[in-house]
């Protein structure tokens, strides 16, 4: 059965990386960096890499990794989601880490775990595990010519992972003939950009069935990781409405202190919960190779990114006009909230997923919506 609990090894890194980030990423200097030209965070990357090697977390020791798991990867995504930290964690350390992994690129893949450089799989954030968009065309030498539109953790990025044709390439993201192109998004702490390649010299990485795979495994890997930053953006909006309401005064008494606003606070208490659950036991198939890991992944997706919208939401009514403001937090969290909800597949496209790996057929299309 699935360890839901967090172990000693588990707790000890959350406490490492909960203590870094509070004294180097909190939620001003995280405010002030969304309006300016920088919005990633370079000092703070270099100090979760240097300090605690979490880009080589699921790289075994022989190809320079800490050898450790995604379980342990799951932990810092929720200390991440908590402090809506701007790290290309995500896009490097699991995604395009997950694609190298499983086509067996030791090079790179040690490159990336010593925090050498900074990889991105050239996808859209929004595509889904399974789907394999064909937007980039590789030519003899090789050379690929395409564009890329959405794809999330590129703008400081060094290598660039591109599925084209029945390959991936890695392609140095400094050539000549690659062209990134910021895009106006939600969610400031996590950028996206449309890239383009015209005759951009590559190496394949791997080709035909050992490419599909990589490209499926790193996106089934994002969504199943993903959910842990959602319940970490969660939880931490469930605490800041907590601590406001017991210390806001209306009428005499604490906020808090009425029946509704305690009742709805249960009740996100009882998603996150739930949320957890589902999002440690996505980490825990991952990590252990279970053929259900697909199942998984979609049952986390579809669960996870409606609770963190709804705690975020709650956190921002709950604190009145405050909330509402560009000088509190809440935004920075509602906005990751909302990105995120729809990153790697919206909820209804994993319920259609989790429909067919179940078996479970779908309805006629005349069917009467419920």
């Amino acid at each position: 059965m699935t360890d839901l609990l967090y172990d000693d090894v588990e707790e000890a890194l959350r406490d490492s990386v909960r203590a870094l980030l509070t004294a180097h990423a909190p939620w001003r200097r995280t405010l002030a960096r969304v309006d300016g030209d920088e919005p990633y965070d370079r000092s703070l990357w270099e100090r979760l890499v240097g300090e605690l090697g979490v880009a080589g977390l699921p790289v075994p020791e022989e190809h320079g990794g800490a050898g450790a798991g995604f379980r342990e990867v799951a932990v810092v995504l929720e200390e991440l989601g908590r402090a809506v930290a701007p790290v290309p964690f995500l896009g490097s350390a699991v995604v395009a880490t997950r694609a190298l992994l499983s086509c067996g690129d030791v090079g790179l893949l040690g490159r990336l775990a010593a925090g050498r450089c900074v990889a991105a799989l050239t996808v859209p954030f929004a595509v889904a595990p399974g789907a394999r968009p064909e937007t980039v065309a590789a030519t003899d030498g090789p050379l690929l010519s395409g564009r890329v539109a959405g794809v999330a953790d590129a703008l400081p990025v060094d290598v660039l992972l591109v599925p084209a044709g029945d390959g991936l390439y890695a392609v140095d993201a400094r050539e000549a003939g690659v062209r990134m192109t910021p895009v106006v998004s939600l969610d400031a702490t996590r950028p996206l950009a449309d890239i383009g390649f015209s005759a951009a010299p590559a190496r394949r990485v791997a080709a035909g069935a050992t490419a599909t795979r990589a490209v499926t495994d790193a996106l089934t890997a994002g969504a199943a990781l993903l959910a842990s930053e959602q319940v970490g953006v969660a939880q931490r909006c469930l605490d800041l409405a907590v601590a406001h309401v017991r210390t806001r005064h209306q009428f005499g008494r604490p906020v808090g202190s009425f029946q509704a606003v305690k009742h709805r606070l249960a009740d996100v208490w009882v998603e996150v919960s739930q949320a957890r659950a589902v999002a440690r036991h996505a980490a825990d198939c991952l990590a252990s190779g279970d053929p259900d890991t697909a199942l998984a992944a979609s049952l986390a997706q579809a669960y996870c990114g409606t609770v963190a919208v709804t705690a975020a939401e709650v956190c921002v009514q709950l604190h009145g006009g405050i909330g509402f403001t560009w000088e509190h937090p809440a935004h920075l969290f509602l906005k990751r909230a909302r990105s995120t909800a729809v990153a790697f597949g919206t909820a209804d496209r994993h319920r259609a997923v989790l429909a067919g790996l179940v078996d479970l057929p779908a309805p006629p299309p005349d069917a009467p919506r419920p």
